[in-house]
């Protein structure tokens, strides 16, 4: 039920390689920008090879922004951090040749990253320190095997495992209720669910130790708290989140305008169905604005928003269209419908996080 890392990478290359998928896959790569091009009714794409720094352009009928919804990981603007002689790295940046043997370490976060890993490190350190700024409610993150006869039962009975899908998917869909802002919500609804998988026993471990105290500065070798204590430390594991900036790339769509011009006429980020946007012809998003889940499945929502990509640009791969474009005013009509939805929930400015745009007030994660 719940598959570590390597599993899932193995699926996925097993999968790529079986459908030929790899052929066509070129990684390695950073999107720099995108022009439309009215007359070739095409986008010339520039990309950038990250070891060699090499840039070069790709033209395409069709572009799909397919780059993930938590990217670039959130950077710390702790005073003196930039002062620090020992190692500061986010966890989505990890390297494989970190040492943390006999080693003090501050890990500052207490999200799902955090929770995996605390219980990865506890015993290779000297000492964890973990500056927390809000409690979690965790959750047992009680795992099921498949049996070899299960196994072998739903390969040969597909459906059978799609029930099961569907099963737990309703499950997890009928929480929606704790996300209203109403007294029903309230009454079901705890903080933010986080599932353990061996955090709460390194709270018990002589040389862990989690504490609310903020941190105030950064010194060379330590860290000082609000109260005054300094910490010693060799290393800081940064577990605080991600940054939303993959939309900042240069993106222009019709008459040379940025995608950053289109929002800031709009007024918020805005898509139809988080899949397009008016004025960006063969242009779509996976996981796109208003796309995030919070409560159930996200391979759900990339599957739905795949399967509207392919019935949007089908025109134009049997050549019946050289471009598809949304709408404006059904694009608009649908914003409506969804920002009128989300001020019903905790989703809304109401509630702080990082999915509320600091400079329109709106939601355009979840």
């Amino acid at each position: 039920m719940f598959p570590p890392q390597a599993e899932i990478l193995q699926y996925l290359l097993t999968v790529s390689k079986e459908y030929s998928v790899e052929q066509h896959f070129k990684g390695g790569m950073e999107w720099v920008d995108a022009d439309w091009q009215e007359k070739s009714y095409t986008w010339v794409v520039t990309l950038k090879d990250i070891q060699t720094k090499q840039s070069f352009k790709q033209e395409c009928q069709v572009l799909i922004s397919a780059v993930g919804g938590l990217v670039n990981p959130q950077e710390i603007s702790i005073p003196g951090s930039e002062c620090f002689q020992g190692t500061i790295i986010h966890t989505a940046r990890w390297k494989k040749d970190l040492d943390l043997t006999n080693k003090h370490v501050a890990v500052i976060g207490n999200g799902a990253s955090a929770m995996q890993v605390v219980p990865a490190i506890i015993n290779k350190t000297k000492s964890v320190t973990q500056f927390m700024r809000s409690p979690h409610h965790i959750v047992d993150a009680t795992d099921y095997n498949f049996s070899a006869k299960w196994r072998d039962l739903l390969r040969r009975f597909p459906l059978l495992f799609y029930l099961i899908r569907m099963i737990l998917f309703v499950y997890m869909e009928i929480t929606w209720f704790r996300f209203q802002n109403n007294h029903l919500g309230k009454l079901g609804r705890e903080s933010r669910r986080i599932f353990d998988r061996g955090y709460l026993a390194t709270l018990h471990k002589s040389n862990m130790r989690l504490t609310n105290d903020p941190i105030v500065e950064i010194t060379k070798n330590s860290i000082i708290t609000s109260s005054g204590e300094e910490i010693y430390v060799d290393a800081i594991l940064l577990a605080t989140g991600f940054a939303l900036t993959h939309y900042d790339v240069d993106l222009k769509g019709r008459n040379g305008r940025t995608r950053k011009q289109y929002w800031d006429d709009y007024g918020h980020k805005a898509t139809y169905k988080s899949i397009a946007m008016h004025g960006f012809p063969n242009f779509f998003y996976v996981l796109g604005p208003n796309s995030g889940r919070l409560y159930t499945s996200t391979i759900q929502m990339i599957e739905s928003e795949v399967e509207m990509v392919i019935h949007a640009i089908r025109p134009i791969l049997t050549c019946q269209a050289s471009s598809v474009e949304v709408k404006y005013d059904s694009q608009r009509s649908y914003d409506v419908r969804l920002h009128k939805a989300i001020n019903k929930t905790v989703h809304s400015n109401s509630c702080g996080g990082y999915f509320i745009d600091k400079n329109t007030g709106k939601n355009w994660d979840n």
